[in-house]
Parts: structure tokens; sequence; C-alpha cells
């Protein structure tokens, strides 16, 4: 079917693990959309009616009946010329330094405004730090678009999806909208109340911004404490998750201790506000969030160590014992390594002359190799080590 076929009512700007699930839903309500994204074998999966990303439930089913039908991707912006409203949810990376790396969204938004018009809606879902949509994205707009302040439409709703579940999240989790200007809140608010039903309109696009960084935070703090907890508890020989099994209330929300936080989400949203506190030279107020950020990083270490002693207690040279470190990926049933503190870990015994092997579920030989690590069966090693479990298993060759 020909884009010109049917007039879509919604551009999504990135067909990515956020903008895809959200266009899908959006279709599955009776809206036509089309989804703009620079991957043309993703395109053109979708409008064949395939699934770019299988382990997303319940995405495929909603692909295959709305792609090349409700749902039409292209790679091309002047396709969406027609379109009255625009949602825009590329990635927002950090750089080497923390700070937020706006190159992908600039260049998105410089595109959207050659096309932008009179009256249209822009609405932002990628995690921005507070005053983004109001400052950087308005005036990037206006000045691609030739349109001035109030001439269109601005807004912010940050995702708040779970990888693998995006789809009940985005059907049933609260979500939050917030405009540039009062209106402009309005007009997205009645937009997003067509396919979003858990829906709170907020006094600002800047409270929006902040509620998504404020939840990014929240966990980053809290695993923080998990980890010092945990690492506490191993030393004073107190079983850990027995004592927060007994902790956690109403009142009490203890998180599970990890290797660290990975992902897109968690470990980059506090830089957000410790990077502009640093700028305004008020470090005494970010001084929480940078020591988590510091805990939570460092948790390899601690890690490495756990497993060095793991290894001295089998009978056999450090150089020969074989290491199998049980998933590389950031999160269980994931197949993404963004910030993996799981790879990081693996890196780092390599670093320090061990052993290791990797396997994951997730990746074949070829994928663990393209990672620079080798494959074993975990039956195969002298030690296991499950970072999503934090658990130790002898393996067999240990024992021959």
């Amino acid at each position: 079917m020909e884009i010109s076929d049917k007039r879509a009512e919604i551009a999504v700007i990135g067909l990515g693990n956020a903008g895809l699930p959200l266009a899908a839903v959006i279709a599955d309500r009776g809206m036509a959309v089309l989804g703009v994204d620079i991957n043309e074998e993703r395109c053109r999966q979708i409008n064949q009616g395939a699934n770019p990303i299988p382990e997303e439930k319940g995405l495929g089913e909603l692909i295959a009946q709305h792609g090349g039908r409700s749902l039409i991707a292209t790679t091309d912006f002047e396709d969406a010329r027609g379109c009255k409203s625009f949602i825009v949810i590329v990635p927002l990376l950090v750089d080497e330094s923390n700070h937020p790396d706006f190159s992908i969204m600039d260049k998105a938004l410089q595109s959207l405004g050659r096309i932008l018009k009179k009256g249209d809606l822009v609405v932002l879902e990628t995690t921005f730090p507070p005053g983004t949509t109001s400052g950087r994205v308005r005036r990037l707009l206006c000045e691609s678009s030739g349109l001035a302040e109030g001439e269109f439409f601005l807004a912010y709703s940050p995702e708040r999806i779970m990888t693998g579940y995006s789809i009940s999240r985005l059907r049933e989790f609260p979500k939050v909208i917030g405009g540039a200007d009062e209106e402009s809140g309005l007009v997205a608010y009645q937009l997003y109340r067509q396919f979003i039903s858990n829906l709170h309109l907020v006094s600002s696009a800047s409270v929006a911004e902040m509620t998504k960084v404020m939840e990014g935070c929240y966990r980053d703090v809290n695993i923080a404490l998990a980890n010092e907890l945990y690492k506490i508890c191993q030393d004073l020989g107190v079983d850990f998750f027995e004592a927060r099994e007994m902790a956690c209330h109403q009142f009490c929300h203890i998180h599970l201790p990890s290797t660290g936080v990975g992902g897109h989400c968690i470990p980059v949203y506090p830089w957000f506000l410790i990077k502009e506190m640093e700028r305004r030279e008020a470090f005494d107020k970010c001084r929480l969030l940078h020591t988590s950020r510091i805990i939570n990083d460092d948790m390899i270490h601690y890690w490495a160590e756990r497993i060095l002693l793991q290894c001295l207690r089998i009978n056999k040279p450090l150089s020969d014992i074989k290491i199998c470190i049980k998933g590389i990926t950031f999160r269980a049933g994931v197949r993404e390594f963004y910030h993996s503190r799981n790879l990081a870990l693996a890196k780092l015994l390599c670093d320090r002359g061990l052993n290791v092997y990797v396997a994951d579920p997730l990746l074949d030989e070829s994928e663990v190799a393209a990672r620079g690590f080798r494959s074993i069966n975990p039956d195969e090693a002298d030690l296991v080590f499950d970072p999503f479990q934090l658990s130790f298993e002898p393996g067999r060759a240990s024992q021959d």
C-alpha cells in the first residue's frame, strides 16, 4: 500500500524500542499512523507485517495486523508533511563525560522543522533534562521551520515503558503530559487520551520532564542502597534476602542488589541533574545522586573480587580455571548491551588475566564472539556466575 493511499493522522518519529510499540498501540485504536525511521530494513519489515523486536510481548500481533495498513513506516520525512501531529521519540545518549548528547535529537528536530506547519502539534517522549522542551526543542523547531513561538503546539509526555512489557505499560501504566504553554498542554492531552487510557495532564512540560528523571534517580539511589546493604550483610554474615523480605512493607521498599545498573534509563538520567548542578556550581545539591552513580558502577569490582575468591577455592592453577558468566546483556530477557554492567564485569575479569567464557541464552556463539568472548556450556566450566541471580555454581569441570 502506498503512503498516499491513506492519510496518516499522526507521525511517530523514531521506531525503536519505545517508538514502535507506541505507533502500534495508536494504530490499534483505529488511527492511521506514519512512522519515520532512518533504518530502511526496519521500515521494510514493518510494512510487510513483520516484527523487528520479537522479544516485545504482544507487538508481533499488532504489527501483523496493522503493519503496511494503518501503520506505515518510511525513511523520508517528506512523507509526513500532511500529518498534523508529530510524536518524537529518538535516542538521547550521554557522552564519555556523561553530558547529554543531543546530536540525534537535533537532527530529527531540524528535519521535522522543514515540514512543520502552523497549527501542528509536536510532542516529545524522549527523556530530557528538565527545561529542554521549552528551551532547546522549541528554539530548534522555530529556527528550522521559520515559525514563531505560539504558531505551533508543543508538549512533552515521557515514555514510561519497560522493554519486553511496552504494550501493557502503554495500555495500563499511568502516563503524564504537559505543554510548553497551557494551550499546548490541553491540545496534546486531547490527542493522547484517544490512545492512552491512564493519562494525567500536568502544569508544564518541565514538570513532565522532571517526573521521568525523578523516577530514574529514585531507582538508581535505591539500588545503590541495596548494593551497600548487601555488602554489609555479607561482612556481618546476615542473609540479605531474608532480612529484605521482612524489612519491605508499605512504608519501606528495599530494591534488589545487582552487578550495577545498566540500560538506557536509570544509569543515564541522574547525570542530567548532576551535570546541571555542576554547571551552576551547586555541587552540594547532587551529592547523593553522584555517590549512587559511583556505588553502582563500582559493583563490578566487588563482584570481580568475589569471583576471584571463589576461584581460589578450586584446586587448579588460576590460569586454568574456566569462569562462565551466565549472561552479559544489561537485563535478563533483553538482547541489549547499553551500559551493561554484566558485560563490563566480564571485560574486567578478562583484563585481570582470568580465563573468562560466556553463556547467554539470548545470544549465539557468533554474537558472543562479536563482543570479544568465547562461548561455553556452563557444565564445561569450573565456576559459573549468574549476574542476574547473583549466584555461584560449581561447574562440572571443577569436579573432574
